[in-house]
């Protein structure tokens, strides 16, 4: 049995690839996903919550998707807004090799599937998605929301979808409480036992 996660850096199974038939941007795709990756079967409940009722993205910008996964949000974000640039950023590696796999089956050369270390420390994001890794802990948890929330750009807004049961209303109450008075995290959406929460930089 491993005991691979798909916040592994660097998973050490076998590479076992899955091509999945998936909706994004409002059209059907054939994706490749994997072993040792979040929901390698399907797009999973809380992502296809966040898809459905966060607003259309800005046309321009840094976009973030943080804790990509195999890349449904940054995906979505690039066909939405092909004159942005979407930063998918995870800690596994072969996660970060299916967005790219992914990009250039769609034909997009607007996704930067990278490492946290590699994205720009001067770059900022006129928008944020995230279905954030709450099993990481709340500790690392934390240490994320408060090294990218602070990246937004003014008037520039943040979307993360959370299972309610894993903690969204504390994870809304911690980032009132310690993002600056610049923010304003309300609660935009339930659906399915998430909420999707909105962070707004004024």
């Amino acid at each position: 049995m491993s005991s691979d996660h798909y916040f592994s850096p660097a998973p050490g199974t076998v590479l076992k690839t899955r091509q999945i038939t998936v909706q994004l941007h409002g059209q059907d795709h054939e994706l490749t996903t994997a072993n040792s990756v979040f929901s390698p079967a399907h797009i999973d409940t809380g992502t296809e919550v966040l898809l459905k009722y966060a607003p259309d993205p800005p046309l321009t910008g840094h976009f973030l998707d943080l804790g990509c996964g195999w890349g449904p949000i940054a995906l979505h974000l690039a066909l939405a807004s092909p004159e942005a640039t979407v930063w998918a950023v995870d800690v596994n590696e072969r996660a970060l090799d299916l967005v790219r796999t992914n990009a250039a089956t769609l034909g997009l050369t607007n996704v930067k599937a990278v490492l946290a270390a590699d994205v720009p420390a001067d770059i900022s994001f006129r928008t944020v998605w995230s279905n954030p890794p709450i099993r990481v802990g709340k500790d690392e948890l934390h240490g994320l929301m408060q090294n990218w929330l602070p990246r937004l750009e003014s008037e520039a807004d943040a979307w993360l979808v959370v299972q309610r049961n894993l903690g969204s209303d504390s994870l809304q109450r911690w980032l009132t409480a310690e993002l600056p008075d610049t923010f304003e995290t309300t609660r935009e959406a339930i659906s399915k036992g998430f909420r999707v929460l909105q962070v707004h930089r004024k």
